[in-house]
């Protein structure tokens, strides 16, 4: 793969282009990546593509070897595995509650100690879920309640 860099201080609005023989994996990936660092990602719902805005996304959760993708009104699938979103979207207030979800910190309604130092949250669509053990003192001190 080669990466050129073109600066020129008269461009108003940065480009990027893509020039390859065929769309394989790793571009789709590379897309994946600027489409986040865009606020954006690539969705399907029913066979059609969306680009969905980050900032709507209430929660990512992996089931059955897919990834689901949820807003407050619909649920979406993406082809990016967990671990992908979490490392494209941790900047974006993102934060794992357990091994199979990611949790939009926004969209939190409320928290409570469950059994076994878990935690409940609930979020603003009245969704629960759990924050397993493991992530539940690092979510604590994320929300700044420690």
């Amino acid at each position: 793969m080669k990466i050129t860099i073109d600066i020129d201080e008269a461009v108003k609005e940065t480009e990027i282009k893509i020039h390859c023989n065929q769309l394989t994996a790793d571009i789709e990936n590379i897309i994946a990546t600027l489409r986040i660092l865009n606020q954006q990602m690539l969705v399907t719902r029913d066979g059609e593509n969306y680009l969905l805005d980050v900032n709507k996304v209430s929660y990512v959760e992996a089931l059955e070897r897919k990834t689901f993708v949820y807003t407050e009104d619909a649920v979406y699938e993406s082809k990016l595995k967990l671990y992908e979103m979490e490392e494209r979207l941790c900047q974006s207030g993102f934060f794992r509650v357990s091994k199979s979800c990611l949790v939009h910190l926004k969209f939190i309604k409320s928290l409570k100690n469950d059994i076994e130092r878990k935690i409940r949250l609930t979020m603003k669509n009245g969704e629960q879920i759990m924050v397993s053990r493991q992530y539940a003192e690092e979510m604590k001190k994320r929300l700044g309640v420690m």
